[in-house]
């Protein structure tokens, strides 16, 4: 199935406007793994004929990880960037695959003037399968699997999206299975506030590993994630522990479109 992803000039160029702004973000536009759950996402919107557009070439970093490592101005200046070409283009609601970008549009964009409806792609999926614009017929491949989900921290804590992610994996005729530390209590993978960057501070175990081995004890099948970095650093968990034969590390998105066969 080849991928249809037009971008906002292109449109504009027809005289025509997306209803959605896909935002593709430096993870999903970059890194060969997260790539995958661009085209997961892109597969969803094109098979649901949902009116989308990417920034393309025009689309910066939000300045998430800059401000975590507490350069604001850097911060601002992609910001102030971003939110001038959002402008141009009159954008009113935007999608993102990644809650490090979902965050930063949503709650720090405004008080630099750039209000927009933001929302998750586990939460646009959720609605696309509620509309009946996305039918999965009995959880497909994934049928009575295991599935822990991971709550990426800029999802749940920051913005209190817990039921999405979860209402998609039970649509798959799957069983949701829970950490001990799950939902508010959700434990860090160990890459947010810019802490992918850097090498990691002295201590007896990286962060990544101690919530690997948390998912590992419930003997899941998969280890679902809904962020590029969560999905790095499980991913990685996994590795280090060699379990990769028995567990696999995915996005919701992926395991949707390949519940949808798409």
């Amino acid at each position: 199935m080849s991928l249809t992803v037009p971008t906002m000039a292109e449109m504009m160029a027809k005289g025509e406007s997306p209803e959605i702004l896909f935002w593709v973000g430096c993870s999903g536009s970059f890194d060969d793994r997260a790539k995958k759950i661009t085209k997961a996402l892109v597969k969803i919107l094109n098979n649901c004929k949902v009116n989308f557009a990417v920034l393309g070439a025009e689309e910066s970093c939000t300045g998430d990880p800059a401000k975590r490592a507490g350069n604001e101005f850097t911060f601002q200046m992609q910001a102030m960037m971003n939110i001038q070409v959002l402008e141009g283009y009159d954008v009113q609601k935007i999608v993102t695959a990644c809650p490090h970008c979902f965050n930063t549009l949503k709650n720090e964009y405004p008080e630099l003037g750039g209000n927009y409806e933001v929302i998750h792609h586990t939460q646009l999926i959720q609605e696309l399968i509620n509309q009946g614009k996305l039918v999965l017929s009995d959880g497909g491949m994934y049928k009575g699997k295991k599935i822990t989900f991971h709550d990426p921290c800029y999802l749940g804590r920051a913005n209190d999206v817990y039921e999405a992610p979860r209402a998609l994996i039970e649509k798959l005729d799957s069983e949701l299975v829970e950490m001990k530390r799950c939902k508010t209590k959700g434990l860090c993978c160990g890459a947010g506030g810019a802490q992918m960057f850097k090498e990691a501070e002295k201590g007896n175990k990286e962060i990544n590993i101690e919530r690997t081995e948390e998912a590992l004890e419930l003997k899941p099948d998969i280890i679902a994630t809904g962020c590029p970095f969560c999905n790095t650093m499980m991913t990685d968990g996994v590795k280090n522990l060699e379990k990769e034969r028995e567990v696999e590390v995915l996005d919701v998105a992926e395991l949707i479109a390949n519940a949808a066969d798409l």
